[in-house]
């Protein structure tokens, strides 16, 4: 079968697009930038890729015209954007998509969407309300599929409670931790998605799912604590707090202000199953919650994270185009450059180094200043220090790691670049690169910052003294020297 697979790339998709290939079906990922979209070399070479932004569908005959595909699944979601335009783009992405299915003949479409069924809802559910009526409205075949939370190694709901729980001991939080959720385990979601393609059982239906228990965000807080062997203590308070509380998410977790803000909002609402007709097509056996969270960390401890929410959230970078910034900018710009010889026969023991930085390996040198750096970033609006990295022994393009974002890995070359997502008067490039001839070998790490103004000037300046001691002493560890 041809499948077409929007969102590829996002945390759902990229879990969804093995279990497609190995079924034997044909697959066309669609991405809004190539070069963040990094599945393994086999998974690579057994599908096709198009590059195009579903809120653009003046590009659409151009891209898609004169092919045909059978199901597509959409998989698009604007978590990320401002709460003034999330409706919008939620709506405009949807109805571009919808010509798309309409010009390549699709006889299904399956939306994994979120659970609406209470009476007053967010911004952020009503949005996600709205995509289902332009689906419902577009005359094709589809599948819905209403999710609650997700738990799953990388899922922005793990990664928040993980925050939560493994940070504060003691937590006072506000009344909407009272609401109650049916969180699903990712493995009974992809089985959903895998089970309803051209199950004609499926069509034109809508469908909750959920997992086997019903819990209320403070008892899942407890229960994950207690897999996790914590005690700790929470007091619920008899008021919402939505700003307030927007902002401890914030402060506390590695999710950026206007998701935080978004997620409050919606777990003021119950989303609870109402109809679990979808088992009766679908069989399968619901993971327990706590089951869940062990087998979520069974894959962290196997460095097995296949994606996570940060690889498609919004950031300072993921509406840009990223080829802009993989050429580092010479002219206008102040440049740390530092180099140190190395030995032939170590050249990928130290590369090997500088491709793990970050996350639990840290940065070498003065960690604690680095954190200090995060914390600050926090209180200023920027993301934090606390995405860390999807995974101790891999990195590709486009992942989170900490403040930056990868660019680009060249393992073939030895060349790593990040580019900066903290809170900065100007643009930020790190770059890492062995080079070698004939008699040499030499690790150069490069740091470049093009300001904006007479603050970026400033600004620069006064790292200065903190450069000179943090990269050299950092590259020297990367190095392999003590």
């Amino acid at each position: 079968m041809n499948i077409l697979l929007t969102g590829a790339n996002g945390y759902i998709g990229m879990r969804l697009l093995p279990v497609l290939v190995e079924a034997g079906h044909e697959v066309t990922c669609v991405v809004r930038d190539r070069k963040r979209f990094q599945p393994s070399p086999d998974l690579l070479n057994k599908i096709s890729i198009i590059e195009f932004d579903f809120l653009h569908p003046e590009n659409a005959i151009q891209k898609f015209n004169n092919k045909k595909f059978d199901v597509a699944y959409y998989l698009i979601h604007s978590l990320g954007d401002t709460k003034t335009t999330l409706k919008e783009y939620e709506s405009r992405s949807a109805g571009c998509f919808v010509l798309v299915a309409a010009i390549v003949q699709i006889k299904q479409i399956i939306y994994l969407g979120g659970i609406s069924n209470d009476k007053s809802l967010s911004k952020h559910l009503l949005a996600r309300k709205g995509v289902k009526e332009v689906l419902i409205n577009s005359g094709i075949p589809y599948t819905i599929l209403d999710a609650g939370i997700i738990v799953g190694s990388g899922s922005i709901s793990f990664e928040i409670i993980r925050d939560l729980t493994e940070k504060l001991p003691l937590m006072i939080v506000p009344k909407w931790l009272n609401s109650k959720c049916q969180p699903i385990a990712i493995r009974n979601v992809i089985n959903y998605l895998f089970g309803c393609l051209n199950n004609e059982k499926t069509f034109n239906k809508m469908f909750e799912i959920g997992g086997p228990n019903i819990l209320s965000y403070k008892k899942m807080l407890k229960e994950f604590a207690e897999v996790r062997c914590y005690k700790r203590f929470i007091i619920s308070l008899p008021v919402l707090f939505p700003g307030l509380s927007a902002y401890w998410l914030y402060l506390t977790t590695s999710a950026n202000f206007i998701i935080a803000r978004q997620l409050v909002h919606s777990m003021k609402n119950d989303v609870i199953c109402k109809n679990f007709s979808i088992l009766e097509i679908i069989p399968q056996y619901l993971i327990p919650y706590k089951e869940a969270i062990s087998l979520a960390f069974l894959k962290i401890e196997q460095n097995m994270v296949v994606s996570s929410w940060t690889d498609a959230a919004s950031s300072s970078l993921s509406r840009l185009d990223i080829n802009q910034y993989i050429e580092v900018p010479v002219n206008g710009c102040y440049k740390d450059r530092r180099w140190i010889e190395i030995d032939k026969d170590k050249i990928q023991e130290v590369a090997n180094r500088f491709f793990g930085i970050g996350g639990n390996q840290g940065w070498y040198y003065a960690d604690v200043l680095w954190r200090m750096r995060g914390i600050i970033d926090k209180l200023f609006g920027g993301v934090g220090i606390g995405r860390g990295r999807r995974s101790d022994v891999d990195i590709q393009p486009g992942d989170a790691l900490d403040f930056w974002r990868v660019l680009l890995v060249d393992k073939k070359n030895h060349r790593l670049l990040l580019f900066a997502e903290m809170k900065l008067p100007g643009e930020a490039w790190l770059e890492f690169a062995i080079s070698k001839n004939d008699n040499r070998c030499i690790l150069k790490q490069t740091a470049t910052f093009r300001p904006k103004g007479i603050a970026g000037r400033n600004y620069w300046y006064t790292m200065l003294p903190f450069h000179y001691f943090i990269f050299r002493n950092m590259l020297k560890r990367i190095a392999g020297i003590k």
